[in-house]
């Protein structure tokens, strides 16, 4: 069977792996609906604000995970071209889930998975980066437009294909697009940071305040 047709085959599979919720699990384990409290983004920064620090690793790595599996089976299957089909369906899953009525996370975990099968050493430094970023704003919101933002300059500035840097704008505009309730709250001043995150097994209440990411 021609490449393209498997890859095209797997598209479906790829956007459903990324519908997989893993904050809502984590966070129902503990009792909590985190769609209904702090933010009520499924994603991993709303999940550490509400749970703490391990509850939000275990989200992150999960999300990470989705969008490095949709990205690897694409580049076994077909190269670079199918990690990216891939990769960017498994994105669409999270962001946009079919499963949860096309409201979904953000995107920068999931993204982040797919950039690390394709661009590991970028990738990699470029998480430093948002984590210096996080802890000195305490924003995740702030880190990741601009790793967003950076991902695609730093792709040209390596010399890669103009292809790469095509793709991995538009996924950046993505993240960004799904950023700007977050950046209108930066700039009134009622962006919640990550400080606001429970290091207690106490659960938080529903009717905390919603804020970023």
């Amino acid at each position: 069977m021609n490449t393209g047709v498997e890859v095209a085959l797997l598209v479906p599979v790829a956007y459903l792996l990324g519908t997989f919720p893993s904050a809502s699990l984590v966070a129902r384990r503990r009792g909590v609906d985190v769609t209904a409290a702090g933010s009520g983004n499924p994603g991993a920064s709303n999940t550490f604000r509400l749970l703490g620090w391990k509850a939000g690793v275990l989200v992150f790595a999960l999300d990470v995970l989705k969008g490095a599996l949709a990205a690897g089976l694409g580049l076994a299957v077909d190269g670079h071209r199918g990690a990216y089909i891939l990769g960017v369906a498994a994105v669409l899953g999270h962001v946009f889930p079919v499963t949860r009525r096309f409201k979904g996370g953000r995107g920068v975990a999931t993204g982040g998975g797919v950039m690390l099968v394709i661009f590991p050493l970028l990738t990699l430094a470029l998480t430093a980066l948002w984590i210096v970023l996080a802890r000195l704003t305490h924003k995740a919101s702030i880190a990741s437009v601009t790793v967003a933002i950076a991902f695609p300059i730093a792709v040209a500035l390596a010399g890669h294909e103009a292809g790469d840097v095509l793709v991995i704008t538009v996924m950046a505009l993505l993240v960004v697009g799904r950023h700007l309730s977050n950046l209108r709250r930066l700039v009134t001043g009622r962006e919640l940071g990550l400080e606001g995150g429970r290091q207690s097994d106490e659960p938080p209440d529903v009717g905390d305040e919603r804020a970023a990411s």
